[in-house]
C-alpha cells in the first residue's frame, strides 16, 4: 500500500515538471448540485490531465540504463500525451501503444512530442503489444500498476488536502485506479474522516467489477470514453480502493457526457466525460449523505475536442 510517505517523496520528485493546479469552490456547482462544491483542476495540468505526475515521477525515478533502453507505455490518451511530453523533456525516447478508439488528437500530441506511436484494433492488443516491447527491452510506464506512479498521482489528493476548505466527500474518476488510489492514500492519511467515491462509466467499468468478484477480472471495453477504459484494474489499485474507497459509481456514457456539458455551463471549465461523468455520481451521492455534505471533485482532464464534444452531444441528443 501507497503510504504518505511515498507520496510526499513523489512531490518533492516532480516539483518543478508539473503545475500546482488551482483548487477552487465552484459557485455554479455549488448552485447546481445544491451543496458547496470545490474543484480541483487538474484539466489545467501540464498536458491537460493529472497524468503528467505519475509520468514525471516514475520517469525521474529511473536509473541510467534504463532511461537509455527507452520507454514504453499503453494508453487510451492522456497516459501517452503526459508520457511523450516528459519523455521528451527529460531525453528519453518513449514508445506510446494507444487503441484505435483513442482520440486522433491525443496520437497527433504524442508523435508531435517525438514520441513513436504505435497504434492497435484495441485496448486488449494496446496492452499485448505493450508487454512485448517491455520483453524486448523497453522499460515500461505502466498507466497504473506501479507504485510510483501512484505516488504520483497520490499528490493530486496532498494538494486537495492542503488547500481545499473542510470535506465531507471526494470524487474521483477510475480508469485502472491509479489517480483514486493515490488520491484515497493521501487524503485518508491527512483527511481521515473524507470519504472516497470512485466514478466509472458503463463499458469501462473494471474497478467495480472487481469489486464484485473479489479481486481483477478482464472486462468488455464499450465506453467511448476510452481514457477511462482499462481491460482489468491491478491488484495494486483493487487493494487500495477496496481498503480506502467508500463505494465505486457506475454512470452511462450519456449522463458522462451530459456533465462535461454541466462543467461548461456551471463552472465555467472545458471537462472531458472522464471528468463529466463526476456530476451525475455526485447527484447519486448527495442522496446517500444526506444534507451537510461538501463535496470535492477532482476534474481529472480537459483533452476532448470541440469537434469530439459536438458529435457526443449530437449522437446522444443532448441538444
Amino acid at each position: 500500500m501507497i503510504g504518505i510517505a511515498d507520496i510526499e517523496t513523489a512531490a518533492g520528485r516532480i516539483a518543478g515538471h508539473v503545475v500546482r493546479t488551482p483548487t477552487v469552490p465552484s459557485p455554479g456547482l455549488s448552485a447546481l448540485l445544491g451543496v458547496p462544491v470545490t474543484a480541483k483542476l487538474e484539466l489545467l495540468q501540464r498536458t491537460g490531465s493529472f497524468k503528467v505526475r505519475g509520468a514525471a515521477a516514475k520517469l525521474l525515478s529511473l536509473g541510467e540504463a534504463e532511461r537509455a533502453a527507452g520507454v514504453v507505455a499503453v494508453s487510451g490518451g492522456n497516459h501517452g500525451i503526459a508520457l511523450a511530453v516528459m519523455a521528451a523533456a527529460l531525453d528519453v525516447k518513449a514508445t506510446v501503444v494507444m487503441p484505435r478508439s483513442a482520440p486522433v488528437r491525443a496520437v497527433e500530441i504524442a508523435e508531435s512530442a517525438g514520441a513513436s506511436v504505435r497504434v492497435t484494433d484495441d485496448m486488449d492488443g494496446a496492452f499485448a503489444l505493450m508487454t512485448r516491447l517491455q520483453q524486448e527491452g523497453l522499460t515500461l510506464v505502466h498507466p497504473f500498476d506501479d507504485p510510483v506512479v501512484i505516488a504520483g498521482q497520490g499528490t493530486v489528493g496532498l494538494e486537495f488536502s492542503e488547500d481545499a476548505e473542510d470535506l465531507t466527500d471526494v470524487l474521483v474518476s477510475i480508469g485502472g485506479g491509479g489517480l483514486i488510489a493515490g488520491v484515497a492514500a493521501a487524503l485518508r492519511a491527512l483527511r481521515p474522516g473524507v470519504r472516497v467515491w470512485g466514478v466509472e462509466t458503463e463499458g469501462a467499468q473494471a474497478m467495480s467489477e472487481a469489486l464484485a468478484a473479489g479481486g481483477p477480472v478482464p472486462v468488455r471495453l464499450t465506453s467511448i470514453v476510452s481514457t477511462l477504459s482499462a481491460p482489468a484494474v491491478s491488484p495494486l489499485t483493487y487493494a487500495h480502493v477496496s481498503e480506502l474507497v467508500t463505494e465505486v459509481l457506475v454512470v452511462p456514457d450519456r449522463e458522462a457526457v451530459r456533465g462535461s456539458l454541466e462543467f461548461a455551463d456551471h463552472a465555467k471549465v472545458w471537462a472531458e466525460p472522464a471528468a463529466g461523468c463526476l456530476l451525475p455520481a455526485a447527484r447519486r451521492v448527495l442522496e446517500r449523505v444526506g444534507e451537510g455534505a461538501r463535496l470535492g471533485l477532482v476534474v481529472c482532464g480537459g483533452n476532448a475536442t470541440t469537434g469530439d464534444m459536438i458529435a457526443w452531444t449530437e449522437h446522444f441528443e443532448l441538444r
